[in-house]
């Protein structure tokens, strides 16, 4: 009837010397990038449930220490762009970020916040949209910056160990 046609053994298929070329460029799977940039997350949710505040200790390391993991990693695996890959990191970070800020939204505030100036007349709906979709693009930026500074720090450090 139909022809059989030859199927790739499962020894095939799972090699280890066989990477797709997303990992290749980035250096790590998608799911140590993706890990890293859960590194980030328990300062957001400790923050938002107001169990960690500005200008202490257990914040500078919740701050600090996620970072300067991301750094050493790329920095140990010696992923081909330190830069592209600690950008993917921050984006992935941006979006846990956005998403959490959203989820612990009616937590975080007491009392929603809401517009001033012309648009302070607006429906009360409106002013939560707004300032909603404002704060996910804010939280997508601070994590690509975060991913942009330690991309750059690692490249730079990356370019002065010996080969």
């Amino acid at each position: 009837m139909w022809p059989r046609l030859p199927v790739p053994s499962v020894a095939v298929m799972t090699s280890p010397n066989v990477t797709s070329p997303r990992r290749r460029s980035l250096g790590l799977p998608l799911v140590a990038l993706f890990g890293l940039a859960l590194l980030g997350l328990p300062r957001v949710v400790l923050h938002d449930l107001d169990l960690v505040h500005e200008r202490t200790f257990v914040n500078l390391l919740l701050v600090v220490v996620p970072p300067v993991v991301w750094i050493a990693v790329a920095l140990a695996k010696r992923v081909p762009s330190p830069f592209l890959t600690l950008l993917v990191v921050g984006l992935c970070y941006g979006v846990l970020l956005a998403l959490t800020h959203q989820l612990l939204w009616n937590v975080a505030f007491d009392e929603p916040p809401t517009l001033g100036g012309n648009l302070t007349d607006l429906a009360p709906g409106a002013h939560e949209v707004i300032i909603r979709v404002f704060a996910a693009i804010s939280s997508l930026f601070t994590g690509v910056i975060v991913g942009v500074v330690t991309g750059l720090i690692a490249w730079g450090l990356s370019r002065h160990r010996p080969a």
